[in-house]
């Protein structure tokens, strides 16, 4: 027997899998292409300076930037409101039955502006929007099949897991983000969890067939001994810090924002378009979603200085763009904030003790790795999915130890903080805004929330 009870045959359950299957192809297309389309997009300031130099150069830039920041956010005010920012939390209020997704209008918004902003510069993940669009091309099978109900909820939420697979080609990563990360909201069935595997299988499939298969993130790092497991936790235990005030920075600028749009609706964008599109030119590892801002420091590790500045850095410009209101996601830049401070913390542990440091097998890379994982974990709280997402994007299961204990450190530390998760957050503050109830309604027959889209 099913939620509702009734029979869970092996047909039904067949019948769900290949409903499954179509909506991860769906989500893997958009996927696939969001991608291909943004790492193509994304060189235009390469063009640029091949035309123009100097003051022109920063100039043109930050018009450009600007203009795409306004287009963006103009689309996404216009359209579908809900398509502003990650899309997370619409989804998981969606399967809670508090909110809606029109995926009518969210599919096509979330992918042009997301492309438009993510394209321009700005520190935003393009895992958010493909996450968006999962959980919307699941509900264009669901329309397709007419699934109803409880199997809609669990489509949608088996689309949002494939569009994070495509995002990170992690797709045991976007299985435990659907089991975790919405487990209060989630129709836990047999039936359903393998929908969740067969979605993610069919995005990641068609999403590496379109934009090609590898580790995201390729970083080289050695085996940490034992021994090393306390300098971890105290990482875990910085970052945690670090987690709460991210967190809380992000809420307050989302409000800031609010409040300065009533009076000058595209202030703001503006804004923060020029300045990003300036800094494109001047110092251009501050800006963009930050994989490749990853991959370049880790490469040639910047002293510490120059790393926390960095991450100060890309701290605020992260903040900023995310308060624009332009589609894109958290995720990418949290990884490359981090990334900045867990280089920052292992050279200056090398520093203060260089022969124990080599003794242990330690790089500074190793810490830098682990912190992505830690910031995760203390912003989102889904620890689980922080340590597996990092360990497909780096290929550095060597270090699944350390980052269990980091992971844990940080956790404990932002919860003890007073920190809560970014997205309950955010859902939060969507449904306060919309004058809707924060208690679920849930529905007599299923203990479930109930569906909007239900008849």
């Amino acid at each position: 027997m099913d939620l509702a009870g009734q029979p869970d045959t092996p047909w039904r359950q067949a019948r769900f899998v290949v409903v499954a299957l179509v909506a991860g192809v769906l989500t893997g297309v958009f996927g696939g292409l969001f991608h291909l389309l943004i790492e193509q997009i994304i060189e235009w300031p390469n063009w640029l300076a091949r035309h123009v130099g100097g003051w022109r150069l920063i100039g043109a830039s930050a018009l450009v930037t600007m203009a795409a920041t306004v287009f963006a956010v103009f689309l996404t005010r216009r359209f579908a409101p809900e398509a502003g920012g990650s899309g997370v939390p619409e989804i998981e209020g969606a399967i809670a039955g508090v909110r809606h997704v029109r995926w009518e209008r969210v599919l096509p918004v979330k992918f042009v502006a997301g492309i438009v902003a993510i394209g321009s510069g700005h520190v935003l993940g393009r895992e958010g929007p493909t996450i968006h669009m999962g959980g919307s091309a699941a509900l264009i099978a669901t329309d397709i099949f007419g699934v109803k109900g409880v199997d809609r909820q669990a489509l949608l939420a088996a689309g949002a897991g494939a569009g994070l697979a495509c995002a990170f080609n992690a797709p045991m990563a976007a299985v435990l983000f659907v089991i975790e990360e919405t487990r209060k909201q989630f129709p836990y069935t047999f039936r359903t969890y393998m929908g969740v595997f067969a979605a993610t299988i069919a995005g990641t499939a068609m999403s590496q067939f379109i934009s090609g298969t590898r580790p995201e993130l390729p970083l080289a790092a050695g085996q940490a001994a034992l021994a090393s497991l306390p300098l971890f936790g105290l990482l875990g235990a910085v970052l945690g810090g670090v987690g709460v005030l991210f967190n809380f920075s992000i809420m307050k600028m989302l409000d800031l924002t609010a409040a300065w749009q009533k009076r000058a609706p595209y202030a703001w964008p503006v804004l923060v378009g020029l300045v990003v599109g300036a800094l494109l030119v001047i110092a251009p590892r501050t800006v963009t979603g930050g994989e490749g801002v990853i991959s370049e420091i880790a490469r040639v590790t910047p002293g510490i200085a120059a790393l926390l500045m960095l991450a100060a850095a890309r701290f605020i410009t992260s903040v900023s763009s995310y308060s624009t209101g332009t589609p894109g996601g958290i995720f990418a830049p949290i990884l490359a904030l981090a990334a900045c401070l867990g280089l920052a913390f292992g050279e200056l542990v090398q520093m203060a003790m260089p022969e124990a440091f080599s003794g242990m097998g330690l790089t500074p890379v190793s810490f830098g790795i682990v912190a992505m994982a830690a910031l995760f974990t203390a912003s989102v709280r889904a620890p689980a999915v922080g340590v597996v997402l990092v360990m497909e994007l780096t290929a550095s299961y060597a270090l699944t130890l350390p980052t269990l204990t980091a992971c844990l450190i940080a956790s404990l530390v932002a919860q003890w903080l007073g920190g809560r998760p970014i997205y309950g957050q955010m859902l939060e503050r969507t449904l306060a805004l919309a004058g809707v109830a924060q208690q679920t309604t849930r529905s007599p027959s299923t203990g479930l929330a109930a569906d909007p889209d239900r008849p």
